[in-house]
Order: structure tokens, then C-alpha cells, then sequence
């Protein structure tokens, strides 16, 4: 009999008996097929690397084209959902003999001398759950896939149902790509998530809202599943007396309104030292229409919002009085003017969740000490902006107000770093990835002491002499 923990059966009588034996079927051969061994080879690991390249290289333009079916209307945007997942693939494919080779760790002198070693292995957890969400319709779907697939783990990506184009997209397209134990993906609702996290899964991937990541974490603990949780938050962008004012600006503006303002990264708000403020409001309006026209609606550079009732929710969370830019809204066609609202103080509407749109809410403060403490007392944000000249006020900001990563003198596109980790802290979420860090966290680190067949650690046992209990020093000794 196996001694895996069975699934519970799906509560509730909406999903149908036979898509859920589909699902569960779809479980099954994963977890039989991760079990051969066959996902912990160079060549398997490889293998699906080159497929998943292959799928978007010689589907470019469909993806970009689905993508801005979808909300992203600007071209650099859609075009940068394929590129820069081809470019992850490509990149961990060229590194993955490397991430996979065992550690020597450091070992206390005496075991070294007695011919001792110490290797640390990366072994895969197993079949890996991804919860996709709309805003990266292949970024925050396939490049969390590269790192568990590069890590040796088969998985399941659950497709944000809000993402039509491209949903029908991979639905086609990945069974032609891949074998079914190895990539699969799955479509459905808040149901279809439910059902999912009762399997005994082996890892969870969750990119989402912070309610979302609860539940997560939840079902998780039912089987001690580990996670890693991309979460959100408010990211503060503070602009103190000494930076580049037009710089700032056009930089925060256009952190605020890329992807319609529906990035995990993008500043939340603005807090600017009182003294710049009205030149800072006056260059975001400026920055506005460099951007995107005096005519955004009609400016083929500007994204639309996901859906209708994401537009009815952002256009709720607008005080007509504090609108200096914008203010407009179209539900029906997706859009929402970029928006840049001051004054705004802590205790508005918008101020209290995370935003998700291509609205700029500025803030005045005066003593950078009650700023950091204010943004302090606030749940962590995922990312955190610092715009100065003053290389003190900068470190101090840096040392002191946690986030998951961020930029100086810039905004999101440290998100396009291979080479550095991306990750939430707190409700901002748990755990990172890209590159080595993803194969890192989605492999456990197994430590191995290598002994000598003829060698003996004499201290270790029985009797135990005053000598020998002194010989226990020599386990702390590097």
C-alpha cells in the first residue's frame, strides 16, 4: 500500500465528477513519472528548456498577439512577454549543468584531515503547482515554470482565467510541446484553485493577492507543502529635496502607468519632501503627455486595464478634488486615463491596499526619521523606490525600510535582472527566484558527510573518558 497521503475528494457539487478524475489523473502520472527518476537528469532538464524555447520562438508572433488581445496593447510590452521568457529559458539552459553540480562544504578541521567531505546536493520536491496571475501572461507563468522545470520538478500551471488569448494560446499549444507529465496546464476559477490544493502537491508556486496567498498557505500546511509566495503591497517611491526632479518624475510616472498600472512592482505612491513637491507634480503632468499624448486612449503605447469591473474598481478609489492629471475612465473599453492625484494624505481611500492601475497618488512629507517610521508601521511592500542625491539619505533609507527589492534613481526594471533575486518579505511574500535563486528554491538543499570506510570518530562513543567528552571541541573548530 502507498504511503503517500491520498487527495480529498473536491467538496461542493459545481465541478463535475469527470474533471476532476482529470485532474486528479493528470496528479497521478506527474507523481508516478517524478518518482522514475527520469526529471532529475541534465538531459530531461534540458530537454524541456529547449521546448519551452522552441513553443515561443516559433509562436513569437501569436504569443505577442494574444498578449495584446488580452490588455497589453503597447507593442514593447507584448513583444517583451515572449522575448524576455525566451531569454529566461536561454539563460537557464546555458547554466543548469553548473546550478546542478553537488557543493563541498567546509568541514571541521579534523574531520577534514581524517579524510572526511561534506557535499551538499540540489534535489527537486516533486510536482510543482503554479498559480498564474494575468498581469505576466508568460513572465509570471513560464518563467516560474523555468525555474521548476531547470530544478527537475514536473508541474501543473493553473492559467489565470482572465487571460483569454492567451489561455486558448498555451492550452493549444503546450500538449503539442510538451509531454503531459512533465508540463501540463489547467484552466478554471476560484474552484479549480480549491480542488487543486487538496492534492498532496509537492511544491506551490503561487504569484497574487495576499488573500490568495492565505489560502495558499493554508492548504499547504495540510501536507507541510513548501511555497513561495509573490505577493504585493503599496510601494513607496520617496523623492527627497535633493534629487533630479524631471528625472523622478518621468521615471515614477512611467513606473506607475507600464502594463496600465497593473504591475506587482509599481509604485504605489509617491512621497515627496515638501519642499519639491510642486515642481515634482508639475513634471509628472509634463511626463504624462511625453509618454503617453495628450491622448492616451488613442495612443497605441498605453495598456489597457484586464477587465470592466477592474476599471469600475480603480475609477471608485478617484476623488474628483485631488485630480491634477486625467481622471477618465471607459469600463467598456478597458481604460483609464493615467492619473496623478495630489494632494493625497495617509488616510484616503486609496491609501489603503495596493492599487493595481495607472493611478499616481503623491504625498508630501517633511522629516525623512517620521517617514520611515510611517512606512515602517504599514505591511511590507514588494518593492521600494529611493530618488536622491544624497548618498546618506539613500543608505538610511535602504537600511531601514524593508521591501522585496527595489532601485535607486529608478523604478521596476531591477525585475528584469536574471542575475539577482526576485521576492516579497512579509505579506509582500515568501521566498524568491530567477535564475540560480529559482533552481535554488525550487530544489531542497540535501547535506551528505562522506566518511572514510576505515575511519572511525572514536570520540563518539562509548566509554566516554574525560579525554573524549574534550574531543567533542574539535566539531567547532574550522
Amino acid at each position: 500500500m502507498s504511503t503517500q497521503p491520498q487527495p480529498k475528494a473536491p467538496a461542493g457539487p459545481t465541478q463535475s465528477a469527470t474533471a476532476w478524475a482529470s485532474v486528479e489523473a493528470l496528479f497521478n502520472k506527474q507523481k508516478s513519472y517524478f518518482a522514475s527518476d527520469a526529471t532529475k537528469s541534465y538531459e530531461w532538464r534540458v530537454d524541456q528548456l529547449d521546448r519551452l524555447g522552441r513553443m515561443l520562438k516559433e509562436n513569437y508572433q501569436r504569443f505577442a498577439d494574444a498578449s495584446c488581445k488580452d490588455f497589453k496593447t503597447a507593442s514593447q510590452e507584448n513583444a517583451f512577454e515572449v522575448s524576455a521568457t525566451i531569454a529566461t529559458a536561454e539563460y537557464a539552459k546555458s547554466q543548469v549543468k553548473e546550478w546542478m553540480k553537488p557543493v563541498e562544504a567546509p568541514l571541521p578541521k579534523f574531520l577534514a584531515a581524517s579524510g572526511h567531505k561534506g557535499m551538499v546536493y540540489r534535489e527537486p520536491y516533486g510536482v510543482t503547482l503554479i498559480i498564474c496571475p494575468f498581469n505576466g501572461p508568460l513572465l509570471l507563468s513560464l518563467r516560474p515554470a523555468i525555474a521548476a522545470l531547470s530544478a527537475g520538478n514536473p508541474c501543473i500551471l493553473k492559467l489565470s482565467e482572465a487571460l483569454l488569448a492567451t489561455d486558448e494560446l498555451l492550452q493549444e499549444l503546450i500538449p503539442k510541446y510538451f509531454e503531459p507529465e512533465s508540463l501540463s496546464a489547467v484552466l478554471g476559477a476560484k474552484e479549480t484553485v480549491t480542488n487543486l490544493l487538496k492534492l498532496p502537491l509537492d511544491f506551490i508556486f503561487l504569484t497574487g493577492s495576499v488573500a490568495v496567498g492565505k489560502v495558499v498557505m493554508r492548504a499547504a500546511a495540510e501536507y507541510v507543502t513548501p511555497v513561495l509566495l509573490e505577493l504585493g503591497g503599496q510601494n513607496p517611491a520617496i523623492v527627497d529635496e535633493t534629487a533630479n526632479i524631471p528625472d523622478a518624475a518621468k521615471k515614477i510616472v512611467w513606473g506607475a502607468m507600464a502594463w496600465g498600472g497593473q504591475w506587482c512592482t509599481s509604485p504605489g505612491y509617491a512621497v515627496v519632501h515638501e519642499s519639491v513637491a510642486a515642481a515634482f507634480v508639475a513634471e509628472c503632468k509634463k511626463a504624462v503627455v511625453e509618454l503617453y499624448s495628450a491622448d492616451p486612449k488613442s495612443n497605441p503605447d498605453y495598456s489597457r486595464v484586464i477587465s470592466p469591473s477592474a476599471v469600475n474598481r480603480l475609477a471608485s478609489l478617484i476623488d474628483p478634488a485631488n485630480v491634477v492629471y486625467g481622471g477618465k475612465s471607459d469600463a467598456a473599453a478597458r481604460y483609464l486615463d493615467p492619473t496623478i492625484l495630489y494632494p493625497i494624505s495617509w488616510s484616503d481611500k486609496i491609501m489603503e491596499d495596493e492599487i493595481f492601475g495607472p493611478l499616481l497618488p503623491i504625498l508630501v512629507y517633511s522629516d525623512i526619521g517620521a517617514l520611515i517610521a510611517k512606512i515602517k508601521s504599514m505591511p511590507k511592500p514588494l518593492a521600494g523606490y529611493v530618488f536622491s542625491r544624497d548618498q546618506k539619505a539613500i543608505d538610511r533609507v535602504l537600511r531601514s525600510v524593508s521591501f522585496g527589492g527595489g532601485a535607486v534613481n529608478q523604478t521596476n526594471v531591477f525585475l528584469f535582472i536574471e542575475s539577482m533575486p526576485y521576492g516579497g518579505v512579509g505579506t509582500a511574500g515568501i521566498g524568491n527566484y530567477y535564475g540560480k535563486y529559482g533552481f535554488d528554491s525550487l530544489t531542497h538543499a540535501k547535506s551528505v558527510l562522506i566518511s572514510p570506510p576505515d575511519v572511525e570518530i572514536d570520540h563518539l562513543f562509548p566509554p566516554y573518558t574525560k579525554e573524549k567528552v574534550q574531543a567533542l571541541n574539535q566539531w567547532f573548530e574550522y
